[in-house]
C-alpha cells in the first residue's frame, strides 16, 4: 500500500488533534494564562471555519481559530494557535495579522464592537528555544517609537473645535481646515473676507482653488453663488482667472437648466391642450390618457 504524504506534515498532524474539541480544551488549560482562562467558558469552545480567517493568506497560514463564550457577561474571545516548524523572524507581525483579520470577520458578522483575540505560538523547530520575539513591537525597527504610536490613542485633528484665528495661521492648510469646518454650519458667504485674505497669501495652486470651489458649491451654502465667487475673484489677483471661469460655468449651468425647465413646461403645456381638445370630442378617458400619458388627476384638472 501505498504511503500518502502530504507537504506539510508537521502543520496536518498538529490540526488533526487541535481539531477534536477536548484535545483543544486541555491545551488551553494548560497554555492559557490564568487572566485569560478565567474569561473562558472551556465548555463551549469552537472551531471556527476557514473562512474566518484572511482568504488572502490561506495558503501561508496553519493555524487554527476558536471562539469561545466568555465568563462574565455576553459576548466571545477569540483563541488563535499558529503552529510552527520554521522560525519566521516576523512571527508576531502575523500573529498580530492574523487576530486583526478574526476581529475583521467578527465585525462583518454584525458584530459592533471588536473581540479579544488571543494568539499563542506552538513551535517545534529544529532550532532550539524558539529564535525570535512573539512581541510584535519588536518588528519595528524603531521599537520605542512604535510603542508611542501603537499604544497610545491616535491622533485626532478635530477641525470642528478649532478657533477660526488659530485656523488661519495654519499656512498651507488654513483655507482647507476653514472651509471644512464651517461647510454644513454656515453662509459661505459669511467668510468671504478671510478666504480673500487666505487666497492673498499665493499659497495655493489655480488647481487647488478650482477644487475646493467645486467642492464648496457642491456641498456647502451659499445663496448667491455666483456674486459670492465673483467677489472672491475681484479681490484675489492670482486666482481670478481661475474663479470667473467657475462663476461662468456656474451661469451657463443655469441657462441649461432654465432652458430645459422651459422646454419641459412646454411639453406639458402641449401635453394638457392636446388632452383638452381631446375631452371636448368626447374621446374615452381611458384614451386619452394612453395617448398623453396624463394621469386620472391631471385629466381631472382640465375638466
Amino acid at each position: 500500500m501505498a504511503k500518502k504524504f502530504t507537504p506539510t506534515p508537521h502543520d496536518a498532524v498538529f490540526k488533526q488533534f487541535l481539531s477534536e474539541k477536548e484535545t483543544a480544551k486541555d491545551f488551553f488549560d494548560i497554555w492559557l494564562p490564568d487572566e485569560i482562562k478565567s474569561l473562558c467558558d472551556l465548555d463551549s469552545l469552537k472551531t471556527e471555519s476557514n473562512s474566518f480567517v484572511d482568504s488572502e493568506m490561506k495558503n501561508y497560514q496553519s493555524d487554527i481559530l476558536y471562539s469561545v463564550k466568555t465568563e462574565k457577561g455576553q459576548g466571545y474571545l477569540y483563541l488563535l494557535v499558529e503552529h510552527q516548524s520554521t522560525p519566521d523572524r516576523l512571527m508576531a507581525w502575523r500573529l498580530m495579522r492574523y487576530s486583526m483579520a478574526a476581529m475583521q470577520k467578527h465585525l462583518e458578522a454584525g458584530h459592533k464592537a471588536l473581540p479579544l483575540v488571543f494568539p499563542v505560538l506552538f513551535y517545534c523547530g529544529e532550532k532550539s528555544p524558539h529564535p525570535y520575539s512573539t512581541d510584535w513591537l519588536d518588528c519595528f525597527s524603531g521599537r520605542d517609537i512604535a510603542e508611542k504610536i501603537y499604544t497610545k490613542p491616535f491622533k485626532l485633528v478635530d477641525v470642528t473645535t478649532l478657533d477660526d484665528g488659530e485656523i488661519m495661521q495654519h499656512k498651507r492648510m488654513a483655507l482647507l481646515e476653514l472651509i471644512q469646518k464651517h461647510i454644513r454650519r454656515r453662509d459661505m458667504t459669511e467668510l468671504l473676507n478671510e478666504i480673500v485674505t487666505l487666497l492673498s497669501y499665493n499659497y495655493y495652486t489655480d488647481n487647488q482653488v478650482i477644487t475646493l470651489f467645486n467642492y464648496l458649491l457642491q456641498e456647502g451654502n451659499s445663496k448667491k453663488p455666483i456674486e459670492f465667487i465673483t467677489e472672491i475673484a475681484k479681490q484675489s489677483e492670482k486666482h481670478e482667472g481661475a474663479l470667473m471661469t467657475i462663476a461662468q460655468q456656474i451661469e451657463e449651468i443655469g441657462i441649461k437648466k432654465g432652458i430645459q425647465q422651459g422646454m419641459q413646461q412646454g411639453k406639458i403645456a402641449e401635453k394638457n391642450e392636446i388632452a383638452r381638445q381631446l375631452l371636448k370630442k368626447g374621446v374615452e378617458k381611458e384614451i386619452i390618457k394612453f395617448s398623453t400619458g396624463l394621469s386620472d388627476e391631471e385629466l381631472n384638472q382640465l375638466t
